[in-house]
């Protein structure tokens, strides 16, 4: 099998190594963070992932999976770099390609004999030229000539079910020039490859445009069926029948489709603000991604005015929030509607009660402009103790089953504004509740 270095050990490295060494591969994920590796080689995983600490944890005993802060010794036994840094979004909303430029001119720097350079991190169209040129520079400058390839293989992660999409992928993307560089690609997956995993291979901007197009068409999925929500509100008709009936449609199918605040998270927010910057410097306009953008802010502000129009004046109200990550099985609040919705109720002189399963130490410092005015619960019902409204934002499957008596008898005022229609509304109102959900009357 294989053997890879994996350059990053956040979200899409330490998912990505880990998996790669439960396929059979010899693994070295490197960070230039020496307390994240010794937490890793102690099994301490540094995000909320379920179920990749059993992964980590197996493939370490097997010695499949090590962690280091070793770059040049991890390359020189390695035959296939990843790089899995970040690409945070520059100022202007593109992709900043700082950690990979560096990643790549390390790798110049270092590598003694045939390299296959991955880039699996989210990356414009065109960094696997800037990438091939970044590490024949080092090359040139060590004065020497050793044959690389650059490859992208785009990540489609889920946050919150990363492990089994990487395990259990709809698609494997290969964008290459190189038939050498594919085959070893195709080895580096080969447990997949007998599983027959759709494997396409394409050439490098393809594979780079494949993912950003591919996360823009999901976020344009998730705004229109918010659009088509509040217009059922003005018509009589409901959302959640809507969604059906088209998700039936094999042309449409009924994934994303889900009415809520709007969309946010890592990926979204961040790829279809790049890909807009990418069309622009190519002079084309991209007006359904930049509607979406637009959109989806907006449907975050009249979710929290949903709230408002519910309960009516908010100065001196008390708020329960349940749910502040942007979706369930996740720490991760960036962009989160939460933020949005909180910092609305604030400015309109409400207290807030929040409680999240697993991001309430990520909202202490996403919130902490308006701290003062937040209260962190120890659980849901501590949350909903004397408020005057509970509020649902995030899904998480504990929220799904409250115990509505005890809501009842908790609660200051009987509001119950569920943003993500996880309730059916003549349950809730049967037991006196003034119940408030998206896309319908």
């Amino acid at each position: 099998m294989a053997k890879i270095t994996v350059i990053g050990t956040g979200y899409v490295g330490s998912v990505s190594g880990a998996c790669l060494a439960d396929f059979g591969n010899h693994v070295i994920c490197v960070d230039n963070n020496a307390g994240k590796i010794e937490s890793l080689k102690k099994g301490i995983i540094p995000i909320f992932e379920p179920g990749l600490d059993v992964v980590v944890e197996r493939n370490s005993k097997s010695g499949r999976l090590l962690f280091t802060t070793d770059l040049a010794s991890a390359i020189k036994e390695s035959n296939v770099v990843f790089i899995a840094v970040g690409t945070p979004p520059a100022d202007d909303g593109s992709a900043d390609l700082v950690y990979v430029e560096e990643a790549a001119r390390q790798i110049g720097k270092l590598i003694n004999h045939y390299t296959v350079i991955v880039n699996k991190s989210t990356v414009p169209v065109g960094t696997g030229k800037k990438v091939y040129g970044w590490v024949k520079k080092e090359l040139n400058k060590r004065n020497i000539n050793i044959e690389f390839d650059v490859v992208s293989n785009p990540e489609f992660l889920r946050e919150g079910s990363a492990v089994n999409d990487f395990t259990h992928p709809d698609r494997i993307v290969i964008g290459s020039e190189s038939r050498r560089a594919c085959d070893i690609m195709k080895d580096v997956y080969r447990s997949l490859d007998l599983n027959e995993t759709n494997i396409i291979e394409t050439n490098i901007e393809s594979a780079e445009m494949i993912k950003y197009a591919s996360n823009a068409f999901l976020a344009v999925k998730i705004t229109f069926i918010n659009e088509i929500a509040n217009l059922c509100e003005h018509t009589g008709a409901d959302i959640l029948e809507v969604a059906k009936g088209m998700g039936k449609d094999s042309r449409i199918g009924s994934r994303f489709l889900n009415p809520g605040p709007g969309y946010g998270g890592s990926c979204f927010p961040k790829d279809t603000n790049a890909l807009v910057k990418i069309a622009k410097e190519h002079n084309v306009i991209l007006n359904i991604v930049e509607a979406t953008l637009q959109t989806n802010e907006e449907q975050k502000i009249r979710a929290a005015k949903k709230i408002e129009s519910a309960i009516g004046e908010l100065s001196g109200k008390t708020i329960a929030i349940l749910g502040l990550a942007f979706k369930p099985n996740t720490d991760d609040m960036r962009e989160s509607p939460a933020i949005t919705i909180c910092e609305y109720l604030t400015s309109k002189g409400s207290k807030l009660r929040l409680f999240d399963p697993a991001a309430m130490n990520e909202a202490m410092w996403r919130l902490k402009s308006i701290n003062d005015c937040l209260y962190f619960a120890a659980d849901e019902y501590d949350a909903i103790k004397g408020s005057d409204a509970l509020v649902i934002i995030t899904e998480w499957n504990q929220f799904r089953n409250l115990d509505l008596e005890k809501v009842k008898e908790l609660l200051s005022s009987p509001f119950f504004i569920d943003l993500r229609n996880i309730y059916k509304g003549e349950d809730i109102t049967s037991m006196g509740f003034k119940y408030f959900c998206i896309g319908k009357i």
